[in-house]
């Protein structure tokens, strides 16, 4: 039986959704259950879970998490956990699509009157790379990767809460640059994917598969120059012809 208790220390479930009849008490997959995340995205009890099950996913993996860890670590009652996910599968899906989202607003803030293109593709790769090579991040993609296979839904929420809207924002990004006469870019979707895969180069394929040497000082310094030198190349040349 899943515990009603609800730690001292934090928010009741009822923040999140209606407490069950006791007909329900018992049942994980209650239909009367929200679905995983829409509770308010930035409520402390949603961080608090958000956190507990970031450390145990980091710790043991998807396969070796279990729900009882994930509660004990986020300092949650079980009956608090399940009444915002009904398994792990929905709050990993639900922490990944939360993380890559966060951190692609941060990466995405673009200032549509800055004249130095370059300037705005370097801070962009630059914030870019050095995020996606952090050992955390990484460890999460790695696991993205090993079970996409039997959850499908997860890489789909991955690659829309973080490439897809990084390579979004760029895109109506390089739409002004167009309107402008800075750039000439047909195709501005296909060129946001460019520049970010231009990137990448050499590094993340390395970094995630373990290979190779680890990142040397200034390594993502300048494969992003030579990204954006690559990039300017091509369109501004269209531009300028």
């Amino acid at each position: 039986m899943i515990s009603d208790h609800t730690d001292d220390n934090v928010l009741s479930a009822e923040d999140c959704v209606t407490k069950p009849d006791a007909h329900h008490e018992t049942n994980h997959h209650d239909t009367n259950q929200k679905e995983p995340g829409s509770c308010e995205p930035d409520s402390a009890k949603l961080r608090q879970i958000f956190a507990g099950a970031r450390a145990i996913f980091l710790r043991d993996g998807y396969d070796g998490a279990s729900m009882n860890d994930i509660a004990r670590t986020a300092a949650v009652s079980k009956g608090t956990l399940y009444a915002y996910f009904d398994g792990k599968e929905r709050l990993f899906e639900a922490l990944v699509r939360s993380d890559r989202q966060r951190l692609a607003e941060q990466l995405c803030r673009f200032d549509d009157d800055q004249a130095d293109v370059a300037d705005v593709l370097r801070r962009f790769g630059t914030g870019l790379l050095t995020t996606m090579m952090q050992p955390e991040q990484l460890a999460f993609m790695r696991m993205v990767i090993g079970i996409v296979g039997k959850l499908p839904a997860t890489g789909q929420a991955v690659n829309d809460a973080g490439p897809q809207y990084a390579a979004d924002r760029l895109a109506a990004w390089l739409e002004i640059q167009n309107r402008n006469g800075t750039l000439n870019v047909p195709d501005p979707a296909l060129a946001a994917h460019q520049f970010v895969e231009l990137c990448k180069a050499g590094v993340f394929t390395r970094c995630i598969l373990g290979a190779g040497p680890a990142l040397a000082p200034g390594e993502i310094a300048t494969g992003v120059e030579a990204a954006i030198d690559m990039f300017l190349h091509y369109y501004r040349r269209r531009a300028i012809i």
